[in-house]
């Protein structure tokens, strides 16, 4: 008799059952080097989220003169702070999701899968999803590592998560973290951060944030990220009972002849030091993980910037990489965007592990 229905799966086709969670931060070359930097810095700026200049006129700039002049700049920078397991920022992303797998399994999710890509450059976004597709997963959590949205960041992630899925037959359940600008646990451990920095240090004249910046324009075009950490700032400020007179927010790494979002960072602390202002504490509350942008450019370049201007004493506070505090707060966030897709029963088993702070 003829069959109208197929046979059952096997177990081995059976999805699993339990969410995959995939940390995203921005990418790094998989070394310091001229060679290495050359693809890295095309893949990252052809992105049409980037730099948003029409292709006709961007790419011809871009391949002619900036793929010839800037890897071998940028390859120096990545070397001075190259560490013995690779890039920074790729050490502190792969032992971030590590540590929050152990969390979330110390606190009653062991069956969660917690993997980590890059935009740019390896593990890629395609890469990591075609291996969870490989091994089940149906339902995944995409968290861009970028606490303040931005179009040129968060937005580009989910732009690349759609294209890997294009032609993919059975698309899987996803949802995104926006930003996690004003979570309290993650200002809690920017404000434990500084603290701790203080009662080792003493607290400076200033205290300096200092936020990747994105073209002004981008804002006039509705982009929120401005204001995002502008919160973040005041939300710190305000656990660290600081005077408004004694806080600075300012925007680094600007790229181009465009305006972007003022102050810069650089220009500010020079004036700062010319001013008579003696000594800064400056942090990056915009990373989440220590990189060439706050170990070369920050740490190194704007210090010896603001101690040449007359500066005294210039002290970096670094990101949240692998902070007990940082992973306990990226728990919170994982678990409140993953309600309704844990099983009841890990659910309350979770809770009565958090009552006893357990894998916290």
């Amino acid at each position: 008799m003829a069959r109208y229905w197929p046979e059952p799966a096997s177990p081995n086709d059976q999805p699993q059952t339990s969410p995959a969670i995939v940390l995203v931060n921005l990418g790094t070359p998989t070394a310091p080097t001229a060679a290495a930097l050359r693809p890295y810095l095309k893949q990252f700026l052809s992105d049409p989220r980037v730099v948003e200049i029409p292709r006709a006129v961007w790419l011809p700039i871009l391949n002619g003169i900036i793929l010839n002049t800037r890897p071998a700049k940028s390859a120096a920078k990545y070397a001075s702070i190259w560490m013995d397991e690779g890039s920074p920022l790729k050490v502190h992303t792969e032992r971030q999701a590590k540590l929050l797998g152990g969390y979330l399994g110390a606190s009653g999710h062991a069956g969660l899968k917690v993997s980590w890509a890059m935009r740019y450059g390896a593990p890629s976004i395609p890469d990591t999803l075609n291996a969870l597709k490989a091994q089940g997963y149906s339902r995944i959590l995409i968290v861009p590592m970028y606490p303040q949205y931005a179009a040129s960041t968060t937005a580009s992630v989910m732009d690349e998560v759609a294209r890997s899925l294009l032609h993919w037959r059975n698309l899987p359940e996803l949802r995104f973290v926006r930003d996690f600008h004003r979570d309290p646990a993650y200002i809690a451990a920017l404000a434990s951060s500084v603290r701790e920095h203080w009662a080792k240090n003493g607290q400076a004249d200033r205290l300096l944030m200092s936020f990747h910046g994105i073209p002004k324009r981008s804002i006039t075009l509705g982009d929120p990220y401005q204001r995002e950490c502008h919160t973040t700032a005041k939300l710190v400020a305000e656990a660290l009972s600081l005077p408004a007179d004694r806080l600075q927010v300012t925007f680094q790494s600007r790229f181009g002849k465009a305006e972007w979002l003022q102050p810069y960072t650089q220009p500010t602390l020079e004036k700062l030091a010319r001013e008579g202002v003696r000594s800064v504490d400056v942090m990056c509350p915009g990373f989440v993980a220590d990189c060439l942008e706050t170990l070369e450019e920050i740490a190194m370049e704007c210090r010896d910037a603001f101690l040449s201007s007359g500066g005294k004493t210039f002290s970096y506070i670094p990101c949240l990489n692998e902070r007990n505090d940082w992973i306990t707060g990226l728990k919170s966030v994982v678990l409140q965007h993953l309600d309704g897709w844990l099983p009841a029963d890990a659910r309350a088993h979770a809770s009565a592990l958090d009552t006893l702070n357990i894998g916290r």
